[in-house]
């Protein structure tokens, strides 16, 4: 039996499916057994295993069988595999593993099939049709800071690799836009501007008005009972506090946006007072299905094996975020019709998470089993700490604001330039546009190259070193093969048509075997949420490309001076 594989796609997946063919001859009636296929740790042995002997031994050892041990079991699989001109050897060791050796010429051909194509025939075929990416989540009145970062770098790159992935993608920012904060806010700023004259207020200035506002509130007893009286009035619609409240929404979106394109980051904004007006409505579902109970004045939900119930209204009436939250579960899964919605934070909403989930799944808005449609993810990211190990602010144990984080990062960069020369080389312009990709890129790179669940140490200087796994490591290299192709004086796009691929070195095919992985990267770092999975490849992929480069120069010139057929039409990369 021959299996031609197509030359695009995920090669784990295209080798499963040859051992899923051998593994149902060798054992028909473990019809359950799945291929269990890795990249093989050292290269001499092969590219990819299989690694299903050792577990059907211990399936089938004292039932009768004919095999003897792991290692007849493996053969056997090995045997039973189905041609295909994907396999070009193959071998067994140690307890039956399976090793294998991509054919170098199918290696080549799927490549050429990408640069002809496009890269993105390789994307990985999620089941999801559509997801939601809720990140960043800023508090109005208030600047972004530091803790902003990792949720508006990672979430947006997640949003990246689902697109990427041909998943439609809902990006929404979930932002602090209601609540007892803008009564205290309002109610003081109408102690100090009587008119209610907002205007050319700046961010600021709000903070600075918040802070004050908030120290107010924790003293001053009545003016607490104002600030909830001005709740009250703003969630009744009295057109004085709607109108303040507007406008420093107005202008805290505005200066978060400007941030947000300095990132790059796109997203819409569906505060907690787009969902306010749907908690109503989601809390009688929730009281229909016997849900809600009266404890100590509040409304709750109680979740088995958890001792802390889920409050969803305050014993004052009010609705907190549990109630924001689930409403906005609601609206997300019936009108927007998600399939998958990803929430991304810190890791210290951990807790409310779990509560949430429990309770959309008490409801029935949930599927029971978490491998299901539609489902929801809590993906937690770490903290950013300095080099003291605590969370990283400012000398004066201020939190660092994400504005002079981007500054000082951009002004290092410049900085650098200038020493090297490059304001005598390039436009104002042109070294103003530099500083900011170097710069960051460097400060988002830092935050994806670290796997998100953990803490990472914030540092200028590593983040900006040439050396290493840093962003300005990559764009020395991407700038260097684009330099090599700029002076080979070739028409890539021509080549891409007419050329053709010959992988005789060992660090040709060392090359394209690590292009060609490309798609089990992506479909790793989608599946665990692990952005720093494609940060890697990308690192090892420079380190390869630069191996190739330099060993392959010479082996290049050896050819063409005997006259090797290989060095004819050769230069795709």
């Amino acid at each position: 039996m021959e299996n031609n594989q197509e030359t695009v796609g995920n090669v784990k997946h295209q080798l499963a499916k040859l051992f899923k063919e051998s593994l149902s001859v060798t054992f028909p009636e473990e019809l359950d057994v799945d291929p269990s296929i890795a990249s093989c740790q050292n290269p001499k042995f092969g590219d990819y295993q299989c690694n299903n002997a050792m577990g059907l031994w211990a399936k089938v050892n004292g039932k009768g069988t004919q095999f003897k041990g792991p290692q007849p079991i493996g053969q056997a699989i090995l045997e039973n595999l189905p041609k295909s001109d994907v396999i070009g050897s193959q071998s067994i060791a140690g307890s039956g593993f399976v090793n294998v050796k991509l054919s170098t010429p199918w290696i080549a051909k799927s490549i050429h099939k990408m640069l002809v194509e496009g890269i993105e025939i390789w994307a990985p075929k999620l089941s999801v049709k559509r997801a939601l990416v809720d990140f960043s989540s800023p508090n109005i009145a208030k600047e972004l800071h530091v803790g902003h970062l990792r949720s508006t770098i990672i979430g947006d790159t997640l949003a990246r690799m689902l697109e990427y992935s041909n998943v439609e993608v809902l990006r929404r920012n979930h932002i602090g836009d209601w609540g007892t904060q803008f009564g205290k806010l309002i109610e003081y700023f109408f102690e100090k501007c009587p008119d209610g004259e907002i205007n050319g207020q700046a961010i600021g200035d709000l903070e600075t008005l918040y802070k004050a506002s908030e120290q107010r509130f924790n003293s001053d007893d009545v003016f607490k009972e104002k600030a909830h009286q001005a709740v009250v009035s703003l969630q009744a619609g009295v057109e004085r506090y709607q109108n303040v409240w507007a406008k420093i929404c107005e202008i805290s979106l505005k200066e978060s946006e400007k941030i947000y394109q300095r990132l790059g980051v796109q997203s819409v904004v569906k505060g907690e007072s787009f969902y306010n007006p749907f908690i109503p409505g989601a809390l009688k579902l929730l009281s229909e299905k016997g849900l809600i109970k009266l404890d100590k004045g509040a409304l709750t939900i109680s979740i088995e094996g958890i001792q802390q119930p889920l409050i969803v209204v305050k014993s004052d009436g009010g609705f907190n975020y549990a109630s924001t939250d689930l409403a906005a579960l609601w609206y997300r899964l019936n009108e927007e019709k998600a399939e998958w919605i990803i929430y991304v934070t810190d890791v210290g909403q951990r807790e409310h998470f779990e509560l949430f989930f429990s309770a959309a799944k008490l409801a029935g808005w949930l599927p029971a089993e978490d491998n299901r449609y539609p489902k929801v993810s809590h993906v937690t990211n770490g903290f950013v700490q300095g080099v003291d190990g605590k969370k990283f602010k400012t000398r004066n144990s201020d939190t660092v604001k994400l504005v002079d984080l981007l500054d000082e990062a951009k002004s290092r960069c410049k900085a650098a330039l200038i020493e090297r020369g490059k304001n005598e080389e390039w436009t104002a312009e042109e070294l103003e546009q530099t500083a900011e990709a170097i710069g960051y890129g460097a400060v988002k790179y830092a935050e994806l190259k670290n796997n998100r669940a953990t803490n990472y140490t914030f540092s200028f200087d590593q983040m900006l070193n040439d050396k290493g796994n840093t962003a300005v490591y990559l764009l020395y290299a991407h700038a260097r093969i684009s330099s090599i192709i700029r002076k080979s004086g070739k028409d890539i796009e021509e080549l891409k048509k007419t050329g053709t691929l010959n992988l005789v070195h060992s660090d040709e095919r060392a090359l394209g075997l690590h292009i060609l992985r490309f798609a089990e990267a992506v479909e790793q770092a989608c599946s665990h949420f692990l952005p720093n999975i494609l940060c890697e490849y990308l690192f090892t992929l420079s380190e390869v490309f630069a191996r190739f480069y330099s060993n392959c120069q010479w082996w290049d010139r050896r050819r063409r001076q005997v006259g090797c057929c290989c060095a004819r039409q050769r230069p795709l990369l």
